[in-house]
């Protein structure tokens, strides 16, 4: 099989570890079927396609609809080189699956409008499954309602022409959508479980997603949450693209 690409921007190496373990593990990936490249640390070198099954994004620190002038120049790099890599991907409708981040640099790349109107605090949501989604296979065995876990400052506002809306909830309307027959973003994390949840609200409790004073009490919504579904899509991502 050809391996699965990943591509990781959190500059704190418990927090990437832990993400690049939870797409592995989920995904039902050994570690030579999933490689990974963190882009905060280095430029992005030329992706050969042919190479991959698949790419998957992870969720960043970084907010595209930051203004340009708030932006880090490490910021600003890692926004070009995706986007560089995203023109080459769409082009082709090659394999595409970015979780959070993924709706900041898909959707922008194809001109939705991201934005902070449906931010959502760290925790668990209950997600609904469109038409649209119960007919795609990357929700294939999925109920139509599921909880995912979120928290995230910026979402989709208004998606790009020509998106399909597979999911949404009360708090965000667009939690999922696919552009193309291949290209796929998710506002939640498919690769959360409980443990990794509270492992990143431990490690980003001072990046201003909720007063840092209140890390425990996220903890423990978080422990007393039952989120299940969300991991399927990335083994329905997996199965259905990989390739010899």
């Amino acid at each position: 099989m050809k391996p699965f690409l990943l591509i990781a921007t959190r500059a704190e190496d418990e927090a990437a570890d832990g993400e690049y373990r939870a797409f592995q593990r989920f995904g039902g990936l050994k570690p030579h079927q999933l490689h990974r490249i963190r882009a905060e640390s280095s430029p992005i070198p030329h992706v050969d396609l042919g190479q991959y099954s698949g790419i998957m994004v992870g969720g960043s620190p970084f907010n595209s609809s930051d203004p340009e002038d708030q932006k880090s120049e490490v910021q600003r790099r890692v926004e070009h080189d995706i986007g560089e890599l995203l023109d080459r991907v769409v082009a082709a409708d090659f394999p595409f699956l970015g979780a959070c981040y993924g709706v900041g640099t898909l959707g922008r790349h194809q001109g939705a409008v991201i934005d902070r109107t449906f931010a959502e605090p760290i925790g668990p949501v209950p997600i609904a499954v469109t038409a649209a989604g119960a007919a795609d296979p990357l929700l294939a065995g999925l109920p139509s309602s599921f909880d995912a876990f979120v928290g995230h400052k910026e979402a989709c506002t208004t998606l790009p022409d020509g998106a399909v809306l597979l999911a949404s909830s009360a708090s965000c309307p667009v939690q999922m959508f696919r552009i193309r027959s291949n290209l796929y973003a998710t506002q939640f994390h498919p690769e959360l479980d409980v443990d990794g949840l509270i492992q990143r609200i431990d490690i980003y409790r001072h990046a201003g997603y909720f007063p840092p004073e209140e890390a425990e009490d996220y903890m423990s919504r978080a422990r007393s949450a039952q989120v299940e579904w969300p991991a399927a899509i990335l083994r329905n991502f997996v199965n259905r693209y990989a390739t010899a």
